[in-house]
């Protein structure tokens, strides 16, 4: 009788797991284990290879023995597994990891959980805290993945990555990368897993394992020191009940509710409103600060006003389950009785008889009566929707992510504030948090996170020197060969490449990064100075020719992978030529912040606009949220508008709109005829 692929015989794994190099490797995965517990640090383990069945119990061992070693410490013991549920392998790895771990936990009787999910609900897993995290990278790596799921595990936990055969992984075309292709271009570049990779490689904390080749590829060594974490202590004079401070599981956050206690009273003359501002580093736990602080403001404002009314807000309803989960926590600690209002698995509202904190989204919020404002990931915001909110409330909460899969850098918390740190009616509390809520400083896992995914880039410092080469615009026009760029000896190149993105928009994401390095049509043009510094930088698509199976099913509503301008104007214009004319759809252009309003942004898209006539291109253009600062920066360098959303964005609270420059004779004809 033939047995069921996930069927597994003890001897089957018997002659996995006793191979040598195998036991050499993971003896030392678990002695590091035991350093991590100490240092609250975190290991990651990459499992390599092709043979499924392998790999899959291999995963289930170090899981299994992770498992004995950390339900000596722990209560309970929670592990992540994630996978893609679209691919019969993928379902085999997980049958197979499922089964054998769930007869083991039944034998021992261990207090210990495996949550198992797919990618798609990765956002959900925001805010919440598991001792280890396993993820199935075989079928398809995405780095939204990796930047919102690593950072739920706590110190002295393990990741576990699963990944195809090592050598081999980065010629292989994954689900994200085919994503990225467009029919034009069906073969994404291959760049984005090497450097994944190479980083890798590099860090420290990694142990990577070639189940195939039954090979060592890495092993590094952890600190074996304690680290002692902060005594936490509660301040003497206090306004909300000391039961909320006990709350805390860092002295950062004991100050950060300390903070919130500024918005009990109502500003008084010449203040006009009170404002309160958390920055950090991901991970910090300024959401959970500020759902504990909330509750206290409810507690104590109840006995005042006959109603508190609470408005929170965020670019996604995900960004506040952290915030809302700690409220939850703290008004039950504080006997308030509440119910929830879920939406999509995922708390909009909590209500009380006498209160209730709200979600509403960035460009609705400011329409609402509420009494206190609280925007969480600030960074994912346009600035000028959040000065709209500081203005409209007297009392206003604001959180923003410096570095983390969210975050804006320095640059952002720099621009947003100066404004409001200028206003002399308004009382202004800022304080950045510094100690990570789950893990240790200094943690291994958390280093080779931001630099693999890029979260903490920032642009180079602008010098007097620099200055002097801008006034005479001493430009170099680059061209970036992303093979090239995407390399550990090009990272400095690369950093202040994407901190100038990450800098200069309100939206960012790790697969933006990716993006460049993968997507087949896209490509990258700077200016640089003299001494090698970037200052401006452009991220470019081409779109067009439409291929001609696509033209009739366009023309009638139909879609189109890529190709946003030329889509766009052939639903609405209704013109065929537009289908044959190919050019440059501008994704991103931006300038150093320190730096903007001299003439550099013109510069370099003078220095587009050439190079696309140069190439034979008939058209370049571009499309973003539109406000009239930026509308008329468009028009200005001989741009025109011709198409523009019918509704406005939920989060920008703006409208989109398309700008094109023709560079030919017919292009002129057919955006004329268009406008």
């Amino acid at each position: 009788m033939k047995r069921k692929t996930s069927e597994i015989t003890k001897d089957e794994i018997i002659s996995y797991v006793k191979v040598d190099s195998y036991k050499i490797f993971k003896n030392k995965v678990i002695n590091e284990l035991k350093k991590g517990l100490n240092n609250k640090h975190r290991i990651l383990v990459v499992l390599s290879g092709d043979n499924n069945r392998k790999i899959a119990i291999l995963a289930t061992d170090l899981i299994i023995s992770f498992l004995y070693k950390a339900s000596k410490f722990k209560e309970t013991v929670k592990i992540l597994y994630m996978y893609h549920d679209e691919f019969s392998d993928a379902v085999l790895r997980r049958k197979i990891i499922n089964i054998i771990t769930s007869r083991y936990l039944k034998i021992k009787k261990l207090n210990a959980k495996i949550d198992i999910a797919v990618y798609e609900n990765s956002e959900r897993f925001l805010g919440t805290t598991y001792q280890g995290l396993v993820l199935d990278l075989i079928n398809s790596l995405r780095p939204i993945d990796i930047g919102r799921l690593i950072g739920i595990v706590e110190g002295g936990g393990i990741i576990i990555l699963l990944t195809p055969k090592w050598s081999e992984w980065s010629e292989r075309k994954n689900l994200f990368q085919i994503s990225l292709t467009t029919p034009q271009y069906p073969e994404p570049r291959k760049i984005f897993v090497k450097w994944f990779q190479s980083v890798t490689l590099e860090s420290e904390g990694v142990y990577i394992y070639d189940v195939d080749e039954e090979a060592i590829i890495k092993m590094s060594s952890l600190a074996s020191s304690n680290i002692r974490k902060e005594t936490i202590e509660i301040p003497k004079e206090i306004r909300f009940p000391v039961k909320l401070y006990e709350l805390a599981l860092t002295q950062d956050q004991i100050r950060a509710i300390n903070l919130l206690e500024n918005l009990i009273n109502p500003p008084r003359k010449p203040m006009t409103r009170t404002t309160v501002i958390l920055i950090a580093d991901r991970g910090r736990g300024k959401s959970c600060a500020i759902g504990i602080g909330l509750a206290g403001l409810i507690y104590t404002l109840i006995n005042v006003k006959n109603r508190v009314r609470i408005g929170v807000t965020a670019p996604t309803l995900s960004n506040v389950q952290s915030l809302m989960l700690l409220a939850m926590k703290a008004l039950e600690v504080l006997g308030l009785n509440y119910n929830i209002i879920k939406k999509n698995g995922m708390v909009l509202e909590i209500k009380g008889d006498k209160f209730s904190i709200e979600y509403w989204e960035p460009a609705i919020l400011n329409k609402i009566n509420v009494d206190i404002a609280v925007v969480d990931e600030a960074a994912g915001i346009p600035v000028p929707l959040l000065h709209s909110i500081w203005l409209n409330f007297k009392r206003t909460i604001f959180a923003t992510t410096i570095h983390g899969y969210e975050g804006a850098g320095r640059g952002f918390s720099i621009r947003f504030m100066k404004r409001i740190k200028e206003d002399k009616e308004t009382n202004l509390y800022i304080y950045e948090m510094e100690e990570p809520i789950r893990y240790g400083k200094g943690d291994p896992v958390e280093k080779w996170q931001f630099r693999v995914l890029l979260l903490d880039a920032e642009p180079e410092n602008i010098t007097e020197e620099d200055l002097k080469y801008i006034e005479k615009q001493e430009f170099n026009y680059v061209v970036f060969d992303p093979y090239t760029l995407f390399t550990l000896d090009n990272e400095k190149i690369l950093r202040s490449l994407f901190g100038i993105y990450v800098l200069a928009h309100y939206r960012n994401e790790p697969d933006d990064l990716a993006m460049m390095a993968d997507a087949p049509h896209h490509s990258i043009r700077a200016l640089s100075l003299p001494n090698g510094k970037i200052v401006a930088a452009a991220q470019l698509a081409e779109e067009g020719p439409i291929p001609n199976e696509y033209i009739d099913s366009l023309i009638r509503g139909g879609k189109i992978p890529g190709n946003i301008i030329p889509d766009r104007l052939l639903k609405h214009g209704r013109i065929r030529e537009i289908s044959y004319g190919k050019g440059w759809r501008i994704v991103r252009i931006a300038v150093h912040p320190d730096i903007q309003n001299k003439g550099i942004g013109t510069y370099l898209l003078t220095k587009l606009v050439e190079e696309a006539r140069d190439k034979g291109y008939d058209w370049i253009g571009s499309g973003f949220g539109v406000t009239e600062k930026l509308l008329n920066f468009w028009i200005k360098n001989g741009f025109t508008p011709l198409h523009i959303s019918p509704d406005r964005n939920p989060v920008s609270a703006e409208y989109t709109i398309l700008v094109i420059k023709p560079l030919t004779d017919l292009w002129r004809d057919i955006v004329k005829n268009s406008q």
